[in-house]
């Protein structure tokens, strides 16, 4: 199993092009089972989950070829199962995303319970109970979800009781081809949430409310094919633009816009970190003297990003005294703070917060990575380090960052990936 070993204390220095959004891509490749028209999705990252969700579309029917690096062609002429089956789903959670789909098309899905990080419990209940409104007839059997409706889906009224992403999505692509006008009240605001339905509209779907808590759709007979163009990644320009702050280092973000992190942004630049917003991208330059702590705490977009909440974290360990990380979204997402611990960091949990002191240094150590996000954070933390840290379990990382080790070698780091 792949390691990383990084030799810390170097600002990184250069561009780093931001790929496309993970969070935007997957649910587009599900899109793809809407029509038996090809889909052409341009922008797609080279990632395991992409690869994980490849693997799914084609046992599901799907012929899925690469025209170009970044170019991906999805036809689903023809529904060859209806059936996604643990092996491919425990990886990565959302699989879960073709349950909508395909129950609008085919009129029936049998999908594993999904897998993915281990950061808590992600219930897809919203997903069923929103297609339960819809008509659709649900049996939980065996570890698998079996969703039926023959003759078709009607349109509802169905309100989150919690902002979900994944159930946004799935119930929104179901109601594209539901019968009469489905409402979706509460629905999540994330920019991937807006480039799928974008999409959806370029297929043909009739969606009005985009990028509002209110998504209103009046269902079609049929979706056409349509090329379109995958967002670029907000996570990953967030996460580069922190190793930039913690390294105290310079970093042209290609392709990364205020309008997918404003947040974000606006914390950097309290925190001391300076960012310019250029016509090719995002300049972010760390501040000369340390960080200042800066109090955070996760929410549905606009608000900080959960997925951004370990990599805050290991520069508030760096900074100025104190800061209250607080974790809204998931119960389990601070399995990172013992490794941070481990390189010198001072951490507390009380309950959903974790206190955060500034050290003047942090130490390379060995650690292990639990989870997507958290795998990241040890990279940064290891990029300021002083001496050598090893980090264990980086296929997480490949899950959701294109060629991280690369990139940031390119701009002057220390880091290499150990077979």
């Amino acid at each position: 199993m792949d390691k990383i070993s990084i030799r810390g204390g170097t600002p990184i220095s250069g561009t780093i092009e931001i790929s496309g959004a993970k969070n935007a891509a997957l649910p587009l490749m599900a899109a793809s089972l809407l029509t038996d028209e090809p889909l052409l999705l341009t922008n797609i990252p080279k990632l395991s989950d992409i690869a994980s969700m490849t693997e799914l579309l084609s046992q599901l029917g799907v012929s899925v070829t690469l025209d170009a690096p970044r170019n991906m062609k999805l036809d689903a002429k023809k529904i060859a199962s209806t059936t996604a089956p643990y092996d491919i789903v425990r990886k990565m959670r959302a699989s879960v995303l073709v349950l909508g789909p395909l129950v609008a098309r085919a009129g029936e899905a049998h999908v594993s319970l999904p897998g993915g990080c281990a950061i808590g419990t992600r219930p897809i209940d919203f997903h069923l109970k929103g297609l339960e409104a819809m008509g659709a007839d649900i049996l939980l059997e065996d570890g698998y979800v079996h969703v039926k409706a023959p003759k078709g889906l009607t349109g509802t009224t169905f309100t989150f009781p919690t902002i979900s992403v994944t159930g946004t999505e799935n119930l929104l692509m179901a109601a594209a081809l539901a019968k009469g006008q489905t409402r979706l009240v509460n629905a999540a605001r994330e920019p991937e949430v807006v480039d799928l339905a974008n999409c959806l509209n370029a297929m043909g779907a009739k969606i009005s409310g985009i990028g509002t808590d209110t998504l209103v759709i009046e269902g079609v007979d049929r979706l056409h094919g349509t090329t379109h163009h995958v967002i670029s990644d907000r996570i990953e320009a967030g996460t580069y633009a922190m190793a930039a702050a913690i390294t105290g280092g310079t970093v042209l973000l290609k392709g990364a816009h205020l309008s997918l992190i404003p947040i974000v942004a606006a914390l950097l630049t309290r925190a001391g970190v300076t960012i310019e917003e250029k016509e090719e991208g995002l300049l972010v330059t760390g501040s000369p003297n340390r960080l200042e702590g800066v109090d955070v705490m996760t929410e549905p977009f606009p608000g900080f990003a959960t997925d951004l909440q370990a990599q805050w974290m290991a520069l508030m360990s760096l900074a100025t005294g104190a800061s209250l990380i607080t974790e809204t979204i998931f119960e389990n997402r601070f399995m990172h703070v013992p490794e941070l611990c481990r390189m010198g960091a001072n951490i507390v949990i009380h309950g959903s917060s974790a206190l955060v002191r500034g050290v003047p240094q942090l130490k390379g150590a060995p650690v292990m990575a639990t989870d997507l996000r958290a795998s990241v954070s040890l990279v940064l933390a290891g990029l300021a380090a002083e001496g050598t840290t090893v980090i264990s379990r980086v296929y997480h990382l490949d899950r959701g960052y294109e060629e991280l080790d690369e990139k940031l070698r390119a701009c002057g780091a220390h880091i290499e990936r150990l077979k």
